[in-house]
């Protein structure tokens, strides 16, 4: 048996609570293995419904390995999931195609439907972008969202394709706002609305500085010698329920955002588009930053802006993202004004 087989097996053994609760709820959306964590660094394995999708990021993974890794998760399972392998090692090698097993059958690369708290998502393993169309490790944020937005207006910042969004829409919300840059992310989430047809939920597509800054009724400046390209124009207006969920690191005519340096930037305006008594629920995934001074950092934004936060709690990524040290890549707070 291979190092890697017995890590494979080691954390689908550690997996059998979690994956109990997650199938008796209807959930077939997780993470199988999390190499970093378990034993393969760089290597993830990931469920989508009937898909297997295996990411390697620091150096590809040989067709042996990889029809053996399908085959050990897929018994183990008791499950055949059409696998898709996705080599993101190297510039522009998101796909290896040297070998007939990393193109992956037409079936595999077929529009499927995922589900997780008793909701449809769309499954595809290859599309124009690099990240899967649903990130798991924020799956108890969305669920944490739907148990709490009954009544509620929402607004669902970086929306990507609207998990967040939608997770508000089915939990009741009375006004669900998914906001993101990108209409390829704004599609799919349209995708995921039509594929659980009786929500509603609403989408803009617009840059976050420009679209936030409005919402929390502050100026829109621009920088000097630089006009401002054309952008949606909005409504002051504040929001029961808030999630602020960001990239690491993006650039654009109105803004940096840059986790590492001034999640500030961010972090202000959101809390302005807050109500009184409203909740914002924000979210950090640049692993070289610690929760502590993290949290510390959000805290203090709050405290100079007269928003003290009455309430913060932590908000842990589910066990099959296991975190050795504690201190998982991904952090989420709960602020409650």
């Amino acid at each position: 048996m291979s190092s890697l087989d017995q890590a494979l097996r080691a954390a689908f053994a550690t997996r059998q609570p979690l994956l109990g609760e997650l199938h008796q709820q209807g959930t077939d959306c997780y993470r199988l293995f999390h190499g970093s964590q378990e034993g393969a660094p760089g290597l993830t394995a990931d469920r989508y419904g009937s898909q297997l999708l295996v990411q390697s990021f620091h150096q590809p993974l040989d067709r042996d390995s990889l029809l053996d890794l399908h085959a050990t998760l897929t018994t183990a399972l008791g499950v055949e999931l059409q696998l898709v392998y996705n080599d993101r090692s190297g510039g522009n090698s998101r796909v290896d195609r040297r070998d007939p097993v990393y193109q992956a059958t037409p079936e595999a690369l077929a529009d499927l439907v995922g589900h997780e708290w008793g909701l449809n998502y769309r499954v595809r393993g290859r599309h124009p972008g690099q990240d899967p169309l649903l990130f798991l490790d924020l799956r108890n944020a969305r669920g944490w969202v739907k148990q709490h937005s009954a009544g509620k207006s929402v607004l669902n910042l970086f929306a990507y394709t609207c998990g967040v969004g939608l997770c508000a829409a089915a939990g009741g919300a009375r006004a669900v706002l998914n906001l993101d840059f990108a209409e390829g992310n704004l599609a799919v989430g349209r995708e995921n609305l039509a594929l659980n047809p009786r929500l509603a939920m609403d989408f803009v597509q617009s840059d976050y500085f420009p679209a936030i800054r409005q919402l929390a009724g502050l100026p829109i400046a621009s920088r000097r010698g630089h006009k401002l390209p054309s952008y949606p124009r909005l409504q002051q207006q504040q929001f029961d329920l808030v999630l602020l969920d960001p990239p690491a690191w993006a650039k654009s005519a109105f803004g940096t955002v840059d986790l590492l340096r001034d999640y500030q930037s961010l972090l202000k305006p959101a809390i302005l588009a807050t109500a009184d008594d409203g909740v914002l629920i924000c979210c950090n995934n640049l692993a070289k930053v610690a929760m502590a001074d993290w949290r510390q950092q959000v805290l203090r934004c709050a405290e100079k802006l007269g928003r003290p936060v009455r309430d913060c709690q932590v908000l842990a990524p589910a066990a099959d993202f296991p975190s050795q040290d504690g201190q998982p890549p991904l952090k989420t707070l709960i602020l409650q004004f």
